[in-house]
């Protein structure tokens, strides 16, 4: 039984690992997990990773159970969240996949079965930075000396905290951009509109609105000019750079529609990549 709380408590090799069976499965690899039930319990809401989850559990031939909060007993009838995750381990499922808003909700559980973190409060998102490195391997073979932005929500983004640690474990340099308010000083801050002439990744990242609280807000009409990925800023990005996204992303806020459309986007091909990862890890779950 393997869970995967965070990438920290991984290796480099066992990353790597990861990532190379995530490779084998988007070049056509098939696995079976016939018969695994596995739940699916988001507290938050999400269609990228827990459809794909979905998928790649359909893929590995597994039985998903997909858990709807809002006709829930959770949210109707005042069952704790320990004791709605309890209540799917005693039906005897053999694996979760679990979201939710308090960091390192984990901890508080002690499950007999695989636990697969799908992001927990603004702490980690393995599975997301399993995905982000997989479309970043693909596009340059190796990570070590990429230059890599992250643009945007810093301060309550899993993405961007676990993403620059991971990254720089793999030989990745970071950088951050964006609102002084979304900041924090643990990062080197570097301007937009100089980071997309030097950067070999830029990460655009949704602004948080549901984490934010009084004074956290900034004025949506001028995000995109002055922090956004308008089509004049990828066009001044540096040759072979690439535009990525953990998504959902706002239209006309950080990203421009005609940037979806250009060359250097990856955004769609990070969702595709995203079932190969998580079949990856499911299949690690039980080995």
């Amino acid at each position: 039984m393997k869970n995967l709380f965070t990438l920290d408590e991984l290796t480099n090799q066992e990353i790597l690992d990861i990532l190379n069976d995530a490779i084998d499965f988007s070049n056509g690899k098939t696995f079976s997990l016939s018969g695994k039930i596995v739940a699916n319990l988001f507290f938050e809401p999400s269609t990228r990773t827990e459809y794909s989850f979905v998928t790649a559990e359909h893929l590995l031939n597994m039985k998903p159970i997909s858990f709807n909060k809002a006709s829930s007993s959770f949210s109707n009838k005042g069952e704790t969240f320990l004791d709605t995750v309890k209540c799917f381990e005693a039906f005897g499922v053999d694996a979760f996949v679990i979201r939710h808003s308090e960091n390192e909700y984990y901890k508080n559980l002690n499950l007999s079965v695989p636990l697969l973190n799908a992001g927990d409060g603004t702490h980690a998102h393995p599975t997301q930075c399993l995905l982000d490195l997989l479309t970043i391997y693909q596009e340059f073979g190796s990570f070590e000396g990429l230059k890599v932005c992250f643009v945007g929500d810093i301060k309550f983004s899993r993405v961007a905290h676990e993403g620059i640690k991971t990254m720089e474990r793999l030989g990745m340099e970071c950088f951050v951009s964006g609102p002084n308010i979304y900041m924090e000083d643990d990062y080197k801050f570097v301007e937009l509109d100089e980071a997309v002439k030097v950067m070999d990744v830029i990460v655009l990242l949704r602004v948080q609105n549901e984490r934010h609280g009084e004074g956290d807000q900034v004025e949506k009409s001028s995000y995109l000019e002055l922090y956004g990925m308008t089509k004049e800023r990828a066009l001044n990005m540096k040759k072979g750079a690439i535009i990525m996204h953990p998504a959902p992303f706002n239209r006309g806020i950080e990203i421009e529609d005609a940037v979806l459309d250009l060359p250097q986007c990856r955004i769609f091909k990070q969702m595709k990549n995203g079932v190969f990862v998580r079949q990856a890890v499911l299949k690690r779950s039980f080995e």
